[in-house]
């Protein structure tokens, strides 16, 4: 097991909730979180860790060689979060997804490489095996997959564990590849459709559903995730990719309608809009390498109790997205729905 590991994207909303988790599940571990706190690297996420005796943060640029090289010649193991996640912001300017997730990745490799680093776990997406048709329920993502990502975000997540892989080839780099499915709990950007949701609705606003709504995601509860990433960490075989889901599968319009439930409104908060460039169909994950081989299975996912928990926290919790709800975040989310057009055909009805 690993004391000194230095994580990546750490105030995002994944990698801030595996901070949390890991200093729980090992009370010896001291943690570096370097962020260079963009748009949706959020300190409130950790500020009450600010003063917390094993656990540090660096505010730094993963692209910055000079100032990433020692963090990483410091640590025992690299965990690497650090990402920009959102695929319509890659819509509109694949430029940011480049230099981060690929220079920046190839950054860290370089300095994992020339101090010899004892591991370092690479946090994919199940994005880049691209999609499932809707009709074959029967299929799902492998490790062994084809990697065909369909959007500029999925294609730099895809050359970025390309890289991974060659660092291990070529440098004898102990690395893993972890490709999860869709992530929600809390503290989560209110971007990302469940937090979108929730926070309009709270606010007494529609909700902007993509097309018909029918486009499926196989939906996994963060603190599931962080388990499952620890025990990569600890026992994943080194060159080896896992996947990791929950088996919990749910169209667009089906979630909306569950979280229209929860909060007790009716259809009518939908509004139905053009749908996005490349949309994948479905996404479904194959997690039965990492349950055979690590002995992990999600515990935490289950429908509905867990979606439930979430929308809870998001209730209880308005000062924290609220500050974010305001300035650039605004201005973007006017961008890419104040003025898209309804969506046409007329959306299947479920």
């Amino acid at each position: 097991m690993f004391s000194r590991v230095l994580i990546t994207g750490g105030s995002g909303f994944i990698g801030s909730n595996f901070i949390r988790y890991l200093l729980t599940a090992r009370p010896d571990a001291h943690l570096t979180n370097v962020d260079v706190l963009s748009y949706s690297g959020n300190q409130e996420n950790l500020r009450d860790l600010e003063d917390h005796p094993r656990y540090t943060f660096i505010h730094a640029d993963i692209c910055d060689a000079d100032k990433i090289r020692p963090l990483v010649a410091e640590a025992e193991a690299v965990v690497h979060f650090a990402a920009e996640s959102h695929v319509d912001r890659s819509i509109l300017d694949t430029r940011p997804f480049i230099r981060t997730n690929v220079l920046g990745t190839q950054t860290l490799l370089d300095a994992a490489v020339a101090t010899k680093l004892e591991r370092f776990v690479h946090i994919s997406t199940d994005e880049v095996y691209g999609s499932l048709l809707l009709d074959r329920t029967d299929l799902r993502f492998t490790e062994e997959s084809a990697i065909k990502p369909n959007s500029p975000y999925a294609a730099s997540k895809a050359a970025s564990d390309m890289l991974v892989r060659a660092a291990h080839h070529t440098f004898g780099l102990n690395t893993c590849i972890t490709r999860c499915s869709n992530n929600f709990g809390p503290y989560q950007f209110p971007e990302k459709v469940i937090p979108l949701f929730v926070t309009n609705l709270i606010e007494g606003k529609k909700v902007p559903l993509y097309g018909d709504g029918l486009n499926v995601r196989d939906w996994i509860h963060v603190e599931d995730h962080c388990e499952a990433i620890l025990a990569v960490l600890d026992r994943g075989k080194s060159g080896e990719v896992y996947n990791i889901g929950a088996d919990n599968e749910q169209s667009n319009l089906d979630l909306t309608r569950s979280i229209l439930h929860i909060l007790g409104k009716g259809d009518d908060f939908i509004r139905h809009v053009e749908d996005r460039l490349g949309h994948d169909r479905r996404y479904a994950i194959d997690s039965s390498k990492i349950r055979r081989e690590l002995g992990w299975s999600a515990s935490r996912s289950a429908w509905p109790d867990a979606l439930i928990s979430t929308v809870d926290w998001y209730v209880k919790n308005p000062g924290w997205w609220q500050r974010i709800r305001s300035g650039a975040y605004r201005e973007f989310h006017e961008t890419l729905y104040g003025n898209r057009p309804p969506a046409n055909p007329a959306p299947a009805s479920a």
